[in-house]
């Protein structure tokens, strides 16, 4: 994965320009077409110019910087303002346990690994070998902080979360799943997991810091994107869910709030606590993820697999030009009915192809969803709302994006909500599980180049 890079003062951007790869696909008629359901989407407007419109104020919502809203998520609660769970404990600090070697003794940084040849000292680390600078966010499993590693000055994100409370609501499967996930993903927009380690009461990872914010944050900001704005956004998104796809991995959980942006303006996938490995003849029943960006399928337990992350995209696009998602309400589960049942009302002021995708992606009938075939994300990529986007400079990080978050250096978290921030930096002490075998092998360092070429690895 491509490190972000610091803000560089001054720079012009340059003007999109159309990409060469824009020629007509031979499926591309088939695609617009396809996807053209009245019935379900009500008439649709006539085209309309883009003309010029006021940002409409998004639904009131907590912008919390790790997690879902106080939207309604279910299954599994991530780092949010409205879900905290208590870090003050009187029980005795946490010891450092090696990176790469579980409390049961049993990893990469185990003694038998040292009689093999040199043992890089990244393996040995645990919490004492970051200093937190500042929290990022807070919610039903612990804590997110801003760290630097003491020995190379790197800054990264620390997520910190408490075992007796993942035990105790039944989610360990979910956490060894984020973390497993982590260690097979690499792509360009999508958050880098660097270290994983555990004591005798937290698990630890240690990733990237995005230091733009995440994609609500900025959203919240402006009110809605121009077409052009979020043409970049959604096409690095595609390509990011279209990697885990091939990969057979379903995030589950898409929104704003587990998009981050970085100082380039490149937007990064990130929180995996939802995903699943799913292989193409399978599905999944469980009720997860967070309402208004939850597929109908989802929602009716019909059984899921990722034609679910294809509608949540929709709903991604859908927010981005309208400023809130198509489907809201206070109570669950009238929105769970609107979801359902509602046809979605397209808005009059975007272009016609905007229209066509919004449709493709929102069709309720997952098997009609435009990415549903054998194609996947192939499909998605090929619709003639992306006719500018060249998609092999765009995974190269070469097409710039038109806007650039606020970021003074590395170590900048303006655009981090003030509310974590200005929280004490404190990871405080919590009880240790009775049981400690439910995280064997949660421990993880990639693997050192220099220990590869001299025949250790």
């Amino acid at each position: 994965m491509i490190p972000f890079k610091a803000l560089l003062g001054n720079l012009k951007i340059p003007p999109a320009t159309t990409s060469a790869s824009s020629t007509s696909h031979p499926h591309s008629q088939f695609i617009e077409n396809e996807f053209d359901f009245a019935e379900s989407f009500g008439p649709l407007t006539s085209k309309a110019p883009v003309t010029p419109h006021d940002p409409e104020t998004l639904c009131a919502r907590s912008h919390s910087l790790v997690g879902p809203s106080p939207r309604f998520t279910t299954h599994l609660p991530s780092f949010n303002c409205f879900s905290l769970s208590s870090d003050d404990s009187d029980e005795d600090e946490d010891e450092a346990c090696p990176i790469g070697k579980s409390m049961d003794g049993e990893g990469i940084g185990s003694p038998n690994r040292e009689k093999n040849g040199p043992v890089d000292q990244r393996e040995r680390m645990g919490p004492h070998d970051f200093e937190i600078l500042r929290v990022l966010g807070r919610g039903a499993f612990g804590k997110v902080f801003q760290v630097r590693e003491k020995q190379s000055s790197n800054v990264y994100a620390m997520k910190v979360m408490r075992k007796d409370v993942i035990i105790k609501k039944n989610h360990v499967e979910y956490m060894k799943a984020e973390r497993d996930i982590l260690t097979k993903v690499v792509h360009p927009f999508i958050v880098q997991l660097r270290y994983s380690f555990q004591t005798k009461s937290k698990l630890y990872l240690i990733l990237d810091f995005i230091n733009g914010g995440h994609l609500f944050f900025q959203l919240y900001r402006q009110g809605i994107f121009s077409e052009d704005q979020a043409r970049v956004y959604t096409a690095e998104i595609v390509s990011a869910v279209s990697h885990l796809h091939k990969n057979g991995i379903v995030h589950r959980d898409l929104k704003p709030e587990n998009i981050l942006m970085d100082a380039d303006g490149h937007v990064m996938l990130t929180d995996f606590g939802l995903a699943k490995e799913i292989d193409e003849s399978s599905r999944s029943s469980s009720m997860c993820g967070t309402t208004e960006y939850m597929a109908p399928e989802i929602i009716l337990a019909k059984g899921h697999n990722k034609d679910a992350d294809w509608w949540s995209v929709g709903i991604l696009l859908y927010e981005m030009l309208k400023g809130q998602p198509p489907f809201t309400h206070v109570n669950r589960h009238k929105l769970q009915q609107r979801i359902i049942k509602d046809k979605v009302k397209l808005p009059p002021f975007l272009t016609s192809e905007a229209h066509s995708l919004l449709k493709g992606l929102l069709e309720k009938e997952p098997s009609k969803r435009l990415g549903s075939g054998a194609n996947g994300g192939e499909d998605i990529k090929r619709h003639r709302w992306f006719k500018q986007i060249d998609w092999k400079r765009l995974e190269e990080r070469e097409v710039v994006p038109k806007f650039r978050p606020d970021v003074s250096g590395r170590e900048c978290t303006a655009n981090f909500d003030k509310c974590w921030t200005s929280m004490p930096a404190d990871d405080s002490s919590a009880p240790t599980p009775t049981a400690e075998d439910h995280f064997k092998g949660y421990s993880y360092v990639p693997p050192n180049p220099w220990l590869s070429e001299q025949g250790f690895s």
